[in-house]
């Protein structure tokens, strides 16, 4: 027979390089899905994994294997750190989306590190990871993931709208569950706040006072992946190629570039939601910037909705620990209506701690 409650430890590394979010929640299935999330930190990364974590679009496919390793060991420590700490004794299981080293879907190539044996080796734990492969492999984008457990925990908004290192947007079209990846936020936002020796720019107050190149910004507007039907998504590689190039060759000042950044990404979310008062769940660390969340309110009539803190921080951790029991369950996790694949699937690695087989 089937659980209908599961405690399970979700953990989740975004490209924002902000740390590794860890949660323990437990989930109860009664004709719905309900949660509470009970313990939930954001480990931050040393400089040591903060530089080669921002490398690693650099890497070749060997070296990116032998950081997989390295990084899969640590990822287990702190994990165990976590569990240690909180003094956690009933736990069903780790679900673990890892850290995206590489998203290529159009040659068929995705990689998310700290997926490896190892991990529930160390954990002495049974481990679902590794979300994206499979739906490579029908053809999908493998990516966004969230999209499921938007329509799972969250269907009471018109639209799940996430600002971590890239924003990404979810919502029922013709009861088909639609999301993609709208734009670049703090991976680009944060990369130009560190030009001033900051992690990131506070509440957006350096942004606000700097002014928009409108050369810039139309460049920005330009790029031909917004005109791009979904199912799409983006990667570090995207903006590396794509973006940071640009923004180099005007040579602005670091406060105007910050500012023209802001407005570009309020446009292009702006763009994405139905102007029509529509009610949108927004988390991910870009909903503290006071500023940016200020510029998408004026160029939308959406309602705007920031949640308390946990979900704010820990939405996404929290839906792949969704994700890992669905898997657990063989129940669908992985929509074709999102990701573009041949169909829907259940999509994850399990891992068995060899002691334990």
């Amino acid at each position: 027979m089937i659980k209908s409650n599961y405690n399970v430890v979700g953990v989740m590394s975004g490209t924002s390089l902000d740390g590794i979010d860890i949660i323990y929640t437990s989930y109860l299935y009664d004709g719905e899905w309900e949660f509470e999330i009970k313990h939930s930190e954001t480990v931050k990364y040393s400089e040591y994994w903060k530089f080669i974590l921002s490398q690693l679009v650099h890497k070749s496919l060997d070296e990116l294997y032998e950081i997989d390793n390295v990084y899969s060991e640590y990822l287990a420590t702190v994990i165990l750190d976590f569990i240690k700490r909180n003094e956690l004794e009933t736990i069903d299981f780790i679900s673990s989306h890892g850290h995206t080293a590489l998203h290529q879907p159009k040659d068929g190539l995705t990689l998310q590190i700290g997926n490896q044996q190892i991990l529930a080796d160390i954990l002495k734990l049974k481990v679902i990871c590794d979300f994206r492969v499979k739906d490579l492999e029908l053809g999908g984008q493998g990516a966004p993931l969230v999209p499921i457990g938007d329509r799972l925990l969250f269907s009471n908004y018109d639209y799940c709208l996430n600002l971590g290192g890239f924003a990404n947007i979810s919502f029922e079209n013709n009861s088909n569950r639609i999301a993609y990846d709208i734009c670049p936020v703090n991976i680009v936002l944060n990369h130009y706040a560190s030009k001033l020796n900051l992690e990131f720019d506070d509440k957006g107050q350096i942004a606000s006072k700097g002014n928009i190149n409108e050369v810039l910004l139309l460049r920005l507007n330009s790029l031909t992946f917004y005109d791009e039907k979904p199912p799409k998504s983006l990667g570090l590689e995207w903006v590396e190629t794509n973006v940071f190039p640009i923004i180099e060759s005007l040579n602005l000042e670091t406060e105007d570039t910050l500012r023209t950044i802001v407005e570009h990404i309020a446009i292009q979310i702006s763009k994405n939601l139905n102007q029509n008062e529509s009610n949108v769940l927004v988390t991910g660390g870009g909903a503290y910037s006071d500023f940016l969340m200020r510029r998408i309110n004026e160029l939308s009539n959406s309602k705007i909705i920031i949640p308390k803190n946990k979900i704010l921080e820990f939405k996404e951790a929290l839906i792949f620990g969704l994700l890992g029991i669905l898997k657990e369950r063989n129940e669908v996790n992985c929509l074709m209506s999102v990701t573009g694949a041949k169909k829907d699937h259940s999509s994850g690695k399990i891992l068995i701690p060899k002691n334990h087989i």
